[in-house]
């Protein structure tokens, strides 16, 4: 249950964060920027955290689920399971974002795949730091 309510919890912010610095990076937001442009950012960031959370949370449990599945097989190791689900991650968010518009390209492709992969694989290693392993992985210790 943990490991929904940490991918639940930090992978719709982190998303959304990188999703508006993306979409901003792209659009040439980023070109000339002081301070009140840095401030508009995390205005808008904050104002539009509830669209964040409503849109994203089904995409970060799906993530979870997966996490879940693939914790419960016995031969790969968190290190492999971080990877797996950060390119599930990258994968699904690259190809629903980058190919829109005449400016797809790979920067366009990488951006929005780093929306996808940040957050995947911090909330998995967040999940393997703070939560108990139960199952195969369960380390008993000798008596």
């Amino acid at each position: 249950m943990k490991r929904y309510l940490i991918f639940g919890a930090i992978g719709p912010f982190v998303g959304g964060l990188l999703l508006l610095f993306a979409t901003s990076y792209l659009s040439g937001y980023w070109m000339h920027t002081d301070l009140r442009e840095v401030q508009k950012f995390f205005v808008v960031m904050f104002k539009s955290l509830q669209y964040s959370y409503l849109f994203g949370l089904l995409p970060a449990l799906m993530l979870a689920a997966i996490d879940d599945i693939i914790c419960h097989i016995r031969v790969i190791k968190p290190p492999l399971r971080l990877l797996i689900v950060g390119t599930i991650g990258f994968v699904f968010t690259a190809f629903l974002y980058s190919n829109r518009g005449a400016d797809a390209g790979a920067v366009q492709l990488l951006l929005y795949g780093l929306v996808g992969l940040v957050p995947a694989v911090l909330s998995s290693w967040l999940v393997s730091k703070f939560c108990k392993p139960v199952g195969p992985h369960a380390t008993h210790a000798a008596a």
